[in-house]
This record gives C-alpha cells, structure tokens and sequence, in this order.
C-alpha cells in the first residue's frame, strides 16, 4: 500500500457537531510564527491528499491546512442531502473553521470544492481574508443550463446521479488501482484531471485518494430519476452528483455578498471537466455523437461553464468586488498538480497581498 501523506504533513481528527473530519496540516515555522492561514477544500473523486505538495510549498509563516469533506479521505461517511446544493459540505466546513477557531482564512477550493467555498460563504460568512477558486464548478451547477444559467428542463435532465459511468463507479467501489481499462480511476486521472501524457511522482497517492470515495446513492454517485426529456433522466435528492445538479445548487448570489473577499479565479485551459466543451456534459457528449439521440443545439446546447462562471464574477466586482483571472495555458483540471511553481506563485500573491491574518 502507497504510504499516502507525505513527511511534513501530520493528519488530525476535528470532531465538530456536524461530522469528524480528517485535517491534514503543514504548520508554520515557530520561529516566525503565522502570518496566515490557508485552508484547501478538495473536489470530486479526491481528497485533501492532493493539497500536499502545495502545503508543504508554502512559505514557512504560513499554517496549511487541508479537510476532507464527508465521505472523502479520512473522513466520517454520512449521507449527502442533495437538495441543499453543497449545503451539506458547505456546513461540514463551516464547522471545521468554527472548530478549529480560525479566523481571517484564505479559502481555497478546487473543482466541487470552489462551489463549497462559495455556497459557505453565502450561508454561514466565515470570517475569511481571501478565496481562490480553481478550476472551480459553474456556479450554475453541472449540466442542463444555458448561457444565462437558466435551466433547459424543468427538471434539468441529463444532470446529477444518473450521469455517472457505472464502469467507473464499479471500479472506485473494487478498489481498481491499474489503467487496464478505461473507466479505471487511474485512466480516468490520467485522462481528465491531467492533460494526457503528465505524470509525476505521486500518481500512486492520488490514485489512492480517490479510492477513499465512499459509493453509494447516499454518497457517491447519488441517485436518479426517469425524465421524459433526453437524454431519459434527471438528477435525484441524494448523493454527490445531485448536489451540483442546477435545481438543487445556484451560488451566483456571490454577487450580493454584504462583505466580499477577493477572489483569484485559477484554471487550466486544457481542462475536459469543467469547460464549455466539457466532456463531462451530457450534452456536449450527444453533441459529439458519443450518445445517441441527442435533440440538437436548440433544445440541448453545451453548458458554457467558463462563460458562466465570468459573467458571475464580472457582476461581483460590479458590485464591489474583486476578481483576477489566471489562465494556466499548460494545465488541464489540476494546475496545483501540472504547473507547481506558477500554481504557488500565484496563490502567495494573492494570499499576502491581503495583509496579515489570525492563526
């Protein structure tokens, strides 16, 4: 078995009334002390393993600090209510920053984990210094909007549990650790969270830190239900793909956030999942002729996932806000992982161009 944290990193138990969660933690220098704090919140399929080159990165008056949401990593398994969005892991994180006492954090959010961050701030304002979102979800969901975020169905078919590939599923659930197939969780990083043709060092870890995805229609994918409308379903009320789903999940009241912190907006332009041509999409997908049936641009177009998440953030600095983004032009969905040094650069800017935080 991978040895899974890296020397440096030490993994602690956070028993909040919500869940107990699994930290992990690169603390600060005692001889400078912290200057600030950064918390990172994992996407789909992973967990906090993924933070660990970044942690360990950072300068030595920084105290890193990564969680692993419910049913990811070293975490408690508990059911995902989907009809709250991300609420559910938006919750669990709020509690950890309660439990921890942090103040002033720099939250930084990747994938899934960017519409955790935002869905947080939006119900429960932790006190935070910065956000940086990287190749983050629309803040319209996953799937079945139009340009404007408007759904295309009513019931937003082609999103949520039913989207998932029950070969990939299967073999997250078996423990699958080979790239003999293509739906494999190693194929599947190699081929989606990465450009193809990266690897590094720690693919073995990253492997494993998918596997600790809990399975199930609680948990991983969620389930589903029949629709009328192509491509046959709909997102159900529970488990993880639902909680994107965009009937259960809409974060672009950022843009009426009473206090708003500044966002640095990193992604990768290469990346396949979360994109305007994302392979992920169901309709993108019908659109290319991988599903059959698809019924035209008209009634089933692409979601433009980056163009969304523009027009949000162009409103939230409209309205007092600020926003940079930063196109990694190497990278496909994990530029913490294919552009390291430019990755750190970036997220050190911004973090101290913030002033100085509480531990």
């Amino acid at each position: 078995m991978t040895e899974t944290i890296l020397p440096g990193i030490t993994a602690h138990s956070v028993t909040t009334p919500r869940y107990t969660a699994q930290v992990l933690e690169r603390p600060a220098d005692p001889a400078t002390g912290v200057a600030h704090t950064v918390l990172f919140v994992h996407g789909n399929v992973s967990s906090s393993l993924f933070w660990q080159p970044t942690m360990l990165a950072l300068p030595a008056d920084v105290r890193a600090l990564a969680l692993d949401l419910r049913g990811f990593g070293g975490s408690e398994t508990l059911p995902v209510d989907a009809t709250r969005g991300l609420g559910d892991f938006a919750e669990d994180l709020a509690s950890v920053i309660a439990g921890l006492g942090l103040a002033d954090v720099h939250l930084v959010g990747w994938s899934m984990g960017g519409g955790v961050v935002l869905q947080a701030l939006i119900e429960h304002e932790p006190s935070v210094a910065s956000v940086t979102l990287v190749n983050p979800v629309s803040p319209y969901g996953f799937g079945a909007t139009d340009a404007s975020g408007a759904l295309l169905t009513t019931d937003a078919a082609g999103s949520g549990g039913g989207g998932a590939n029950p070969d990939f599923v299967a073999r997250l659930q078996d423990g699958d650790r080979t790239a003999d197939a293509p739906a494999s969780p190693r194929s599947v990083y190699l081929g989606t969270y990465v450009n193809p043709g990266f690897t590094s060092e720690h693919d073995d870890r990253w492997v494993e830190s998918m596997l600790t995805t809990a399975i199930g229609e609680g948990n991983y994918p969620g389930d589903s239900r029949p629709s009328e409308n192509w491509p046959g379903f709909a997102p159900g009320d529970r488990g993880v793909l639902n909680t994107m789903a965009p009937v259960h999940f809409d974060v672009s009241g950022i843009v009426d956030l009473p206090s708003k912190p500044p966002i640095l907006w990193i992604r990768g332009a290469n990346d396949v999942i979360v994109s305007d041509t994302s392979l992920f999409d169901l309709n993108q997908l019908g659109a290319l002729g991988v599903i059959p049936g698809w019924p035209g641009a008209e009634v089933a177009p692409p979601q433009p996932m980056i163009a969304q998440t523009r027009a949000v953030l162009d409103r939230y600095a409209e309205r007092g806000g600020r926003y940079r983004e930063a196109v990694f032009e190497a990278s496909g969905h994990s530029p913490l992982l294919e552009e390291p040094d430019r990755f750190l650069a970036e997220l050190v800017g911004h973090v101290t161009a913030q002033g100085r935080a509480a531990a």
